[in-house]
């Protein structure tokens, strides 16, 4: 604000003209908020497209890392070090019966033999599954050939040949169906080589489902001297590596003891992360807290719901949906691009893929519309029928006005009918049921003879079978007595003529 100052009994008029009221800008920059060391999917939120920023928070949910424990465990993940020997569905079992949770579920099968990053996804989690165990893979690999080679080149000339898509055929030992298959080696490199010992240890990056004992014996055929598989370690599902707090079998089972003797849950907390972390490298989408109930029950995410969403979002790609709060509500796959998510003011956004959060979490706010009322009014007076249907006395207005949408999904353009038209439409609605219920009633009429038919049918076969089985019953003990009577007469002559 610039000028003379005036006495605070100066008129508006006389102040307008001897001073200025300006709002100069600042020469202090606006704080901006730094979100890089946010955890999960929260980090860089303020790199993301603002949407609206208008939205009334509810005081549901909670952060990923303030869950409660029971909440903490039934949507989180243990990434495990596998120990060797044991299946995995053994140990996904063991950690079932250690956490006395419902459910377990795992990333990918590893070979009792095989040791390394096995994600453990427990309740909730376990929604995840599917979409962990089409993940890549990574594997360091001991390979044994047969015999001795011309030198380290050329295995590394072998193992970058064998990168790309190859044709494989699982191993005999394998529980699946052998048939042949097309999986992708991304990059592989030679780490060691003892020539002497005919060892050699490598590391892959590969499509999921890919089989490195496979993969050992077609390099041994490619150095002409044979080869097989020695030893596996898995050091990448996924997100998920043996960098990112991998624990042990014995750290659950510490964990889970430790917070039974002592209620110190920070070790399991440890232990078991929060699902979030594996869904990081997913494109995001930040929703209303009033969407979220909706999504949950199944509904697509429209254009008003949004808040935020992430740059090079494309069409039909798998994106996370996410609160304010940082939880993850569901997987989708996009209906709209970042593009156009920016510039169009209505249409579906995403559809669910799947539902992860759990029902109910947050209240539900659908239904609350000035004619969503009006309706549970009229069905909670018997003027609709409880599906919100049209009956008898359903008020001719409402009738003239109301247009249901959730026929085709697009509200129909009103028509101006005509006084008498809506007049006889209860009429017409009448003759229309009569109509509907002559046919019904004769096809009900046309069952029940037919089933009459069919039972006294039944009945008739049933007396003629126990007929049939009486007469023979009688034969078979008629020619058991006359068998029995022969064999007497028979031993009668046979002892009479001993006794002569």
């Amino acid at each position: 604000m610039t000028g003379t100052a005036q006495p605070a009994s100066a008129s508006v008029a006389e102040r307008q003209v001897t001073e200025t009221f300006v709002i100069a800008p600042s020469k202090d920059k606006a704080p901006t908020l730094n979100t890089e060391d946010w955890p999960l999917l929260l980090k860089n939120f303020d790199k993301l497209h603002v949407r609206s920023n208008h939205y009334t928070p509810i005081p549901s949910g909670s952060s990923p890392l303030k869950r409660d424990l029971p909440n903490h465990l039934r949507y989180g993940i243990i990434n495990l070090d596998k120990p060797s020997n044991p299946s995995s569905h053994e140990v996904v079992a063991w950690i079932r019966r250690i956490l006395r949770v419902e459910k377990t579920g795992h990333s990918g099968t590893l070979d009792p033999k095989v040791t390394g990053n096995l994600i453990v996804c427990i309740d909730r989690a376990t929604r995840l599954v599917k979409s962990q165990q089409g993940a890549g893979k990574e594997y360091v690999c001991v390979l044994r050939l047969h015999d001795a080679i011309d030198g380290e080149r050329k295995l590394a000339q072998a193992i970058e040949t064998l990168t790309g898509a190859l044709f494989q055929r699982p191993p005999l030992i394998s529980a699946v169906k052998r048939q042949l298959r097309v999986r992708t080696i991304y990059e592989s490199k030679l780490i060691e080589f003892d020539n002497d010992r005919h060892l050699a240890v490598f590391w892959a990056s590969c499509e999921a489902g890919t089989y490195m004992r496979t993969l050992c014996v077609h390099l041994g055929l490619l150095l002409g001297v044979g080869g097989h598989m020695q030893e596996l370690r898995r050091v990448r599902s996924g997100a998920m590596s043996e960098q990112d707090s991998m624990v042990t079998m014995h750290d659950v089972l510490d964990a889970q003891w430790l917070y039974d003797n002592t209620k110190d849950e920070s070790y399991l907390r440890r232990v078991v992360r929060p699902l979030e972390t594996l869904l990081t490298r997913h494109k995001r989408i930040v929703v209303k807290d009033s969407t979220v109930n909706a999504i949950c029950y199944g509904a697509k995410l429209m254009t008003p719901g949004i808040l935020r969403f992430e740059a090079g979002i494309d069409l039909h790609e798998e994106v996370v949906l996410m609160t304010t709060k940082g939880e993850a509500i569901a997987l989708a796959l996009a209906h709209m691009t970042t593009a156009e998510m920016a510039s169009v003011d209505h249409g579906v956004v995403a559809k669910i893929k799947r539902v992860i959060m759990e029902r109910d979490t947050y209240p539900r706010r659908w239904g609350l519309g000035p004619v969503a009322q009006k309706k549970k009014g009229l069905v909670a007076a018997g003027k609709l029928d409880k599906f919100g249907r049209v009956n008898d006395l359903t008020p001719l207005q409402w009738q003239k006005d109301y247009k249901d949408m959730t026929t085709d999904g697009v509200r129909a353009p009103k028509e101006e009918a005509a006084p008498a038209a809506a007049a006889a439409a209860p009429e017409a609605a009448a003759s229309k049921r009569k109509a509907e219920a002559e046919p019904e009633a004769a096809e009900a009429k046309k069952s029940k003879k037919d089933k009459s038919e069919k039972s006294e049918k039944k009945d008739k076969k049933d007396k003629s079978e126990k007929k049939d089985k009486s007469e023979k019953s009688e034969k078979k003990d008629k020619k058991d007595k006359s068998e029995k009577k022969d064999k007497s007469e028979k031993k009668d002559k046979k002892d009479k003529k001993d006794k002569k």
